[in-house]
């Protein structure tokens, strides 16, 4: 009996971790087009169940016979899914370790720069590292290794620098690098507006926990990026909250104050 018991807890065990697996990809697909191919990977699941349990040998042939190909296609299929899936795991906050922006001034320099640069009407991308490292994407630009600066930041973005095109990567309180090339969200839903910055904001977002501020050269207003999420058009005030609520300071120094960009 004992042993019996014993089994009944670990299969329910086993049970509740897939099902809890399960859930979590599906939140993360939820509202991307990869959810009606997971619906349909599910259903072949079922049949699959079904065939060996009624004993039908043809449809198990067949379905036996795909699921070499039923791991490929899903491995390609939900790549950015499993991704996120797997970076959302490593992500808990009993595992993370509650990453900080240090008091060096770093949220006002980006504020500073980011109110300046919307004025002028020149384009940015600027992304805060969190706990995720974003090595890969700092080796497809140019290592800079200085301290975060408005004037560095300005000076970066304006053309005819060579780096104003790509993103500026920053770890802690420094410029890790310059003119790097983040990934496109593929959300077939957001607006034909918005442009290849405001696209790879949400697209390494959606892949990472990293935060991309985003001044849009057209408009000239500023936009905040998080979760795969995109906030547009807001003022000084609110990327300022924004910052300091997200990176759990209380009692950094404020920017200087500045018009509403856009």
């Amino acid at each position: 009996m004992e042993s019996i018991s014993a089994d009944l807890i670990i299969d329910a065990i086993d049970i509740l971790i897939v099902s809890y697996l399960l859930y979590k990809l599906f939140v993360l697909m939820r509202g991307t087009r990869a959810v009606h191919m997971f619906f349909g990977l599910i259903v072949l699941f079922v049949l699959s169940v079904i065939a060996q349990w009624a004993n039908l040998m043809a449809l198990n042939w067949i379905i036996s016979s795909l699921k070499t190909v039923w791991v490929i296609a899903f491995v390609i299929i939900f790549q950015p899914e499993l991704r996120r899936a797997l970076a959302s795991l490593g992500q808990h906050r009993f595992l993370s370790r509650f990453f900080k922006v240090e008091e060096t001034g770093v949220v006002p320099e980006i504020i500073k720069s980011a109110s300046r640069l919307a004025d002028k009407g020149i384009g940015a991308i600027v992304v805060l590292e969190k706990d995720m490292g974003l090595k890969n994407y700092i080796e497809t630009g140019t290592k800079i290794d200085a301290k975060v600066t408005a004037e560095l930041l300005e000076t970066i973005f304006s053309p005819p620098s060579p780096l104003h095109d790509g993103a500026v990567i920053i770890q802690n309180d420094r410029v890790a690098a310059a003119g790097c090339i983040l990934p496109l969200t593929q959300d077939q839903r957001l607006s034909a507006a918005l442009g290849t910055r405001h696209r790879a904001a949400i697209g390494l977002t959606e892949e990472t926990d990293a935060v991309v501020i985003v001044v849009s050269e057209e408009t000239q207003t500023i936009s905040y990026a998080e979760g795969g999420k995109l906030k547009r058009k807001i003022d000084i005030n609110t990327l300022r909250t924004d910052l300091l609520k997200n990176f759990g300071l209380v009692g950094e120094e404020k920017a200087p104050k500045a018009a509403p960009a856009g």
